[in-house]
């Protein structure tokens, strides 16, 4: 559960940095650099978001409906610092 909060954290950070810094310096400033990576970067996180859901999935044999709201979160800006609180509570339950 760990190992799917750190890099749900870190993906969210990074669509928050995609949202929020880069797509401004590529429309703003023409900058497709900053788009590029950053876009590159972040569907890498968010690919290795899923295998750490799917992981976290099997390994604490959530129902698909839970897994499907952690994967919802994950789609919507802030929504991995806020579904972090649940995880983080059902990982200090163990």
């Amino acid at each position: 559960m760990g190992r799917l909060r750190i890099i749900a954290i870190v993906e969210g950070i990074s669509f928050l940095v995609l949202l929020g810094i880069a797509m401004p310096l590529k429309y703003g400033l023409g900058w497709d650099y900053a788009v590029r990576w950053t876009g590159w970067a972040h569907g890498v996180l968010f690919i290795l978001f899923c295998f750490a859901l799917l992981i976290a999935m099997q390994t604490a044999r959530w129902p698909l409906w839970k897994a499907g709201i952690v994967f919802i979160a994950a789609l919507v800006p802030f929504g991995p610092f806020v579904i972090d609180h649940r995880l983080r509570d059902e990982d200090g339950r163990k």
